[in-house]
């Protein structure tokens, strides 16, 4: 046996026939939540920047290095 098709919502919302509200209670809950979103995302940019500028110290060294190995490698080889 078929069921035929309908179109209609299937659906029931919390708000039991009446128009959807968001409540006071609600609202200071989302508030808080933003704030605590946003002291979380502050944080974790301030340590994203401080890996930034360990890769960027850390980068400046290496490239350092290798330019002295290559000039000493280079001096041994004129020498020998």
């Amino acid at each position: 046996m078929s069921h035929p098709f309908t179109l209609a919502s299937a659906w029931d919302t919390s708000s039991v026939g009446e128009p959807a509200d968001i409540s006071l209670l609600e609202l200071s809950h989302l508030g808080e939540h933003l704030e605590h979103c946003v002291a979380l995302r502050g944080q974790l940019e301030r340590f994203l920047a401080g890996v930034a500028w360990l890769q960027a110290v850390v980068a400046e060294h290496v490239v350092t290095v290798a330019l002295l190995i290559t000039l000493l490698v280079g001096a041994v080889s004129l020498v020998g």
